[in-house]
């Protein structure tokens, strides 16, 4: 597989530019290493850059807030969550003076999450996710996955799209969306560069976002939520085979999903307040680091080619959240589970409760009964159903009846 080049084009970028028109700060959150500075330099043409990398900015950021932002009319700060009292002195900063773009921001942790400083910049802060590159934007062009699967116009897209099947599709999966990770000329290269940037995480990140007692624990952790990636989030099980209480033990994830390295899925119910007591999945949100905690190499799923489909659900669980943040509309994502067992990896819902559902799946070939949790899904939500789609390992798009396809993976 050939690298993927350095600067590629965000579609987020856009966005960006929209609201930094209306709105007084801006701020772009996602994990270190996505391309939230090479995003964020590109507004620099009428704003200065401060870095809270810089140890001399970041001492003078926390020493006294106030009167750093003082100093500043406009600007672009980088790694906010470094210093997050300097969010507090932005409030009272943009109180005096709401100019729309005054303050572009970046984060590599949820600091937004803090209930203190998102009550606080409530009304005055538009907040954007960058997660790792998404497929469409390394092919460089936009995704049309939401618009069709509303349509559902997949029949016109047949001898369009380069499929990218089998063993393409499996080294894609496994060199993830970091363009550093993507830069790097072999799997076991990139692998190396997955071990080293979570190392980061745990001995400088962890401690911008938390205090915690024990994080020598925290890479057992990701080894054993790797492991479980996709499958129904059991706290108390997961916490005792590595001597975590339950408590310890959700705390931790908390903080992993600051760091966007994980997200939990919740429940889809018709009865939405069921939602929050229903168990959660939990999936990694880039394959590329995944795979290196699994330790899973193109050799060894092209002979173990059953090992692929978890891997290969959390890459899809990615890109649809990569697409949804770009759309216009808040969409809502789930996983179906039901008392007989039958299950759809992903419901997509929209605001007005429009439900797509979707299954993954790692083979090449698609049967009926590859149906019958999206069928189970339709028979619940009735009109409000917009389609069901087996993502499968294909080239064409097949009809399976009324709203039902099979959808090649690389399509999304």
């Amino acid at each position: 597989m050939s690298a993927t080049p350095f600067l590629i084009t965000r579609h987020l970028q856009p966005l960006l530019r929209d609201a930094l028109r209306d709105t007084p700060a801006v701020l772009i959150n996602g994990p270190r290493q996505s391309g939230k500075t090479t995003l964020a330099r590109q507004f620099t043409a009428d704003r200065p850059y401060i870095s809270l990398d810089d140890p001399n900015q970041l001492a003078a950021a926390r020493s006294d807030p106030e009167g750093f932002v003082r100093q500043i009319d406009c600007a672009i700060i980088d790694e906010i969550q470094r210093a997050p009292d300097l969010l507090l002195a932005l409030k009272l900063s943009i109180d005096q003076d709401r100019r729309p773009g005054r303050f572009l921001l970046t984060g590599s942790a949820n600091v937004m999450s803090l209930p203190m400083i998102a009550d606080s910049l409530a009304g005055r802060i538009e907040i954007h996710s960058l997660l790792p590159l998404s497929s469409a934007e390394i092919l460089g062009h936009r995704s049309e996955f939401l618009e069709r699967a509303a349509n559902g116009d997949w029949a016109a897209l047949k001898g369009t799209v380069a499929p990218c099947i089998g063993n393409d599709l499996v080294g894609h999966v496994l060199a993830g969306g970091y363009p550093e990770m993507r830069n790097r000329v072999s799997g076991a290269r990139r692998q190396a560069w997955a071990r080293a940037y979570m190392t980061t995480l745990v001995e400088r990140d962890i401690r911008d976002v938390a205090r915690i007692d024990e994080a020598a624990r925290i890479p057992q952790l990701l080894a054993i939520l790797a492991m479980l990636s996709g499958q129904l989030l059991n706290l108390s099980q997961i916490g005792g085979q590595i001597g975590l209480n339950l408590h310890t033990a959700e705390k931790y994830i908390g903080i992993l999903e600051k760091l966007f390295l994980v997200r939990r899925l919740p429940a889809w119910r018709r009865n939405e307040l069921g939602r929050l007591i229903k168990t959660p999945k939990l999936h990694f949100l880039d394959a590329g680091l995944l795979a290196a905690l699994v330790r899973a190499t193109p050799e060894l799923l092209r002979s173990e080619r059953g090992r692929f489909g978890s891997i290969l659900e959390s890459w899809v669980f990615g890109e649809l959240l990569k697409i949804i943040s770009l759309s216009s509309e808040s969409w809502f994502v789930s996983h179906y589970r039901d008392k007989d067992q039958v299950e759809v990896d992903f419901v997509l819902e929209s605001p007005l409760r429009a439900v797509i559902g979707i299954e993954v799946k790692a083979a090449a070939t698609v049967s009926a009964t590859d149906f019958k949790g999206l069928r189970r899904l339709q028979d619940l939500t009735g009109s409000q159903f917009m389609t069901g789609l087996v993502l499968y390992d294909g080239t064409v798009p097949l009809p399976f009846g009324d709203r039902l396809w099979a959808v090649p993976l690389s399509w999304l």
